[in-house]
């Protein structure tokens, strides 16, 4: 926009105290602006709202704000030359360099909002539609793209302001060696985080847990500096991300099948009803609705045990979900203990017997 031209035309109103006239038309003029913008968007918000695409919400509303930001800068910016040719105060020879800083701004602010957006769009999308989208993912590629848009923009007005760019670029890289030593722990968990998100070994809302460290729960957040679990008794552990780099973690929300290991014995007397029950046992675990038989299935007889000769059941459950494996578990041992019932046998348990070698003689008294 050609302002000096502009503003040659509006000088030729009025006399001396003209400037102040002027002034009052272009903020009146940026408030009728701002109004008219207001209802056109809101008309076009409506007609936006009754299509299937949701993008173009998403633009509409990322753009309300900025926009409005944007009339206000160029009208006060407009404003504050008409000011300045009857004033020389130094304040207003930095209009131009803030009216251009104000646009960057303007620009910024609907990147950052739009890429908001287009997050909760991809994430809502895929939930409608059925489809699993990660959304760790997600949030990590908005952040990067986020802070892409913000460095970029501060190098723009670093330009803009007269400051030669590749100055401030050399002078980083010696300064980025003093904070990288003054912030080494902060960085190594910035990239701890990043290696969270490229490697992605668990999600938000996995359960996960470390064998090195007292570590277990479900994770709510991961940031760039913190990751937040969830423990089973609901505290919120903070946990440094550059922890991840350094111990071994499981992350139990991944497993395909959940295992049931269990050894049962029986009584000594009932030693020749133990293959039946064996047999049986593992017939009514191939067929088994919650069992996945084909995954490794064993029943074996395992050891003669103090009191009771042991077997072993060995199977997966289709399920992974914690409260459905313990119903399934507990409707397979019941079923174990009819079996071995129906045979007329019964589960050990401890018991010990005195042998006496020779009985000892019993004297009668008159």
């Amino acid at each position: 926009m050609d302002f000096d031209k502009l503003l040659e035309q509006i000088s030729r109103f009025g006399g001396d105290e003209a400037w102040v006239y002027q002034v009052f038309i272009v903020v009146f003029c940026v408030l009728l602006a701002n109004f008219i913008l207001m209802r056109v968007l809101t008309r076009v918000g409506k007609r936006f709202e009754k299509t299937k695409n949701s993008w173009d919400d998403a633009f509409l509303q990322a753009l309300r704000k900025p926009l409005r930001l944007l009339v206000w800068v160029v009208g006060l910016s407009f404003a504050a030359q008409i000011a300045k040719g009857v004033s020389d105060a130094a304040i207003f020879s930095a209009i131009a360099p803030i009216r251009d800083v104000g646009v960057i701004s303007a620009v910024t602010w609907f990147l950052i909002r739009f890429i908001k957006a287009a997050e909760k769009n991809i994430l809502d999308g895929g939930i409608a539609q059925g489809k699993e989208i990660d959304k760790t993912t997600a949030d990590a590629i908005s952040r990067l793209l986020r802070i892409s848009v913000l460095i970029t923009s501060a190098l723009v007005v670093i330009q803009t302001l007269g400051f030669s760019i590749s100055g401030v670029l050399a002078f980083g890289g010696i300064g980025g060696i003093a904070i990288g030593f003054a912030a080494k722990d902060l960085l190594s968990n910035f990239f701890g985080g990043l290696m969270i998100f490229l490697d992605r070994p668990f999600s938000v809302g996995d359960w996960v847990r470390s064998p090195d460290r007292n570590i277990e729960g479900t994770v709510e957040a991961i940031g760039w500096r913190l990751t937040r679990i969830r423990t089973f008794d609901k505290r919120p552990l903070y946990i440094p991300n550059s922890v991840f780099a350094n111990v071994a973690l499981e992350n139990p929300s991944r497993m395909t099948h959940r295992r049931i290991y269990e050894t049962i014995g029986v009584r000594y007397d009932d030693v020749d009803k133990l293959d039946n029950i064996i047999n049986d046992i593992k017939t009514m675990l191939q067929n088994h609705p919650d069992i996945d038989s084909s995954q490794t299935l064993m029943v074996n007889f395992n050891s003669y045990g103090p009191s009771s000769l042991d077997f072993f059941i060995y199977t997966f459950t289709k399920t992974t979900v914690w409260t459905e494996f313990h119903v399934v578990k507990q409707d397979v041992l019941l079923k174990i203990n009819a079996i071995i019932r129906g045979y007329g046998a019964e589960i050990a348990f401890p018991t010990s017997t005195i042998h006496i070698a020779d009985p000892l003689p019993v004297q009668k008294t008159d």
